[in-house]
């Protein structure tokens, strides 16, 4: 049996979201906007060695600044 005659059982196609594509600044607020929910944003200025050694902390480790951020203040 194909799929669509299986659709009204147990489909495994994803549901089409009818109406326009979200552009990509919509997409961005609204992921940031769910962000917020369980996050704070910081803005912070540190040395340039300093971001060096993050930036290679977060390579070596495959983890996001904010991740490798946690995982620091998660420890002390």
């Amino acid at each position: 049996m194909s799929q669509v005659e299986n659709a009204g059982t147990s489909s495994t196609k994803r549901v089409y979201r009818k109406g326009a594509a979200l552009s990509s600044s919509e997409r961005k607020m609204h992921s940031v906007s769910r962000k917020r929910e369980t996050h704070k944003p910081v803005n912070v200025f540190i040395r340039n060695a300093l971001k060096n050694k993050l930036d290679a902390l977060c390579k070596e480790q495959g983890l996001t600044q904010a991740e490798v951020i946690e995982k620091l203040l998660e420890r002390e």
